[in-house]
């Protein structure tokens, strides 16, 4: 089976897309009021969880563009040797 770097953060990157979107569908979901600060119907607890997908989204948005130029580094260090 052949694995290789750009697959990887490719999938990452879908992944990480995916998760995003569905926090922001969260997010935009919340029931909302016209006075919303101060209002007790308002609960905080329910944006933690998609806010935190979607910095775990962009983390592994970052993580996957490294692999990328750690894989195009390689890919140019190979045929460098064999040039």
């Amino acid at each position: 089976m052949n694995i290789s770097l750009s697959n990887s953060a490719t999938a990452l990157i879908n992944n990480a897309q995916r998760k995003s979107s569905d926090a922001a569908q969260a997010i935009a979901t919340l029931p909302m009021q016209k006075d919303e600060i101060g209002s007790t119907e308002f609960n905080s607890s329910d944006v933690i969880k998609p806010v935190l997908s979607l910095k775990e989204a962009e983390l592994e948005t970052s993580a996957a563009a490294k692999l990328i130029i750690a894989d195009k580094k390689m890919l140019g260090s190979i045929l460098d040797i064999h040039a």
